[in-house]
């Protein structure tokens, strides 16, 4: 399996662009403070701003992670063109566009864009958040299979994937890179973005609202789901506990590292990457009483066993009532045979059992 793997990202890596590493205050001036992320890399300040950056963040992460008030008129939903939506003889779509809660340099990247797939006059939604460089299609087959269970299901695009990448790019390499505080926004971004789309679906009428994440996808729908209380029930495919560890030791993002290493120790990327770090965030874990799912994959080379055992204790000590199911693949074979029909099965069998 750990062969296959490798040959898979392999593969994927003729894709990817190197980018060199950068602080990236620039993008963190309403926590930085404009001076301070104005000034240059030189010697160690930089490290400094960035530890009570997420000193101060992970302290107050309710106010870290709450998106600025919207009016819902600002909300964009209409139907997909019928040559999009009935393709295949699918039930048709809704895209749903709206100002994400974070303004980035990217104009792209400030719209939320989304796809509702409702089933019929129910009260039911799931939140989905694919996992990093996920396509346009990914995650569609199991919305579809959500309404077929009767649940809706409203599949975002997270920022700079899709109809959100800045001109030039073709892979979502900002969302995670050696930039570090560019980083820091895009996760933020993403968890303020869930919260806005509670409340769309809320002035919907929806009142049971689960949210559903794999990878990237899963940390950023982890740490929405608990700082939102009004998010009832949630999967999190392939989870992991610090996010600089991940992208320290994993295969998928060993370019990264090249990048940060001429900088940073892998302590160091701990500490900046903290706040957006699930284990960060584990004191909360006392008051989550509502019901998850935990997937994670035996012979992951990149959401690494022993650092997803580190959030599935912070889970158990904290008395969360949580599922876990182990999978025998890796972060790339989850999407292939047999496992991706495994994977599907324990998601969409958890919300039927939640929601019967």
């Amino acid at each position: 399996m750990h062969r296959l793997e490798r040959q898979l990202h392999a593969r994927d890596m003729a894709h990817r662009t190197r980018h060199p590493f950068e602080w990236g205050l620039d993008h963190l001036g309403d926590l930085a403070g404009e001076d301070e992320a104005t000034k240059g890399a030189e010697g160690r300040r930089p490290l400094e701003v960035f530890r009570a950056i997420n000193q101060q963040a992970a302290a107050e992460s309710n106010r870290f992670f709450l998106p600025p008030a919207v009016e819902l008129e600002r909300f964009d939903f209409a139907p997909a063109e019928s040559t999009q939506a009935e393709a295949g003889g699918a039930s048709p779509f809704y895209w749903l566009r709206y100002p994400s809660g974070l303004v980035t340099p990217s104009p792209a990247n400030n719209q939320v864009h989304a796809r509702y797939f409702p089933a019929g006059k129910n009260d039911r939604a799931v939140i989905i958040s694919p996992q990093w460089n996920a396509d346009e299609q990914s995650h569609v087959a199991l919305c579809r299979g959500l309404n077929r269970l009767g649940i809706s299901a409203l599949r975002l695009s997270l920022p700079y994937h899709d109809w959100r990448r800045p001109p030039g790019l073709t892979r979502a390499d900002y969302m995670v890179s050696a930039n570090l505080g560019r980083t820091i926004q895009a996760v933020r971004q993403a968890v303020m973005d869930i919260r806005r789309a509670v409340d769309w679906l809320q002035a919907q009428g929806v009142g049971q609202i689960g949210v559903m994440g794999s990878s990237i996808g899963s940390c950023v729908s982890w740490l929405a789901f608990i700082h939102d209380e009004r998010l009832e029930a949630g999967v999190f495919n392939m989870v992991s506990s610090w996010f600089g560890d991940v992208v320290w030791r994993a295969l998928t993002t060993s370019h990264l590292r090249e990048a940060l290493e001429t900088e940073l120790t892998a302590e160091e990327v701990r500490e900046v990457w903290w706040s957006i770090s699930p284990s960060a965030h584990a004191g909360r874990l006392s008051r989550v009483r509502r019901p998850v799912l935990l997937i994670s994959a035996r012979y992951d080379l990149t959401f690494l066993p022993d650092l997803s055992q580190i959030f599935l204790s912070d889970v158990e000590r904290h008395g969360v009532p949580a599922e876990k199911k182990w999978l025998r693949c890796g972060h790339y074979t989850i999407g292939r045979s047999p496992f991706k029909y495994m994977d599907g099965w324990h998601i969409l069998n958890f919300f039927r059992r939640q929601w019967r």
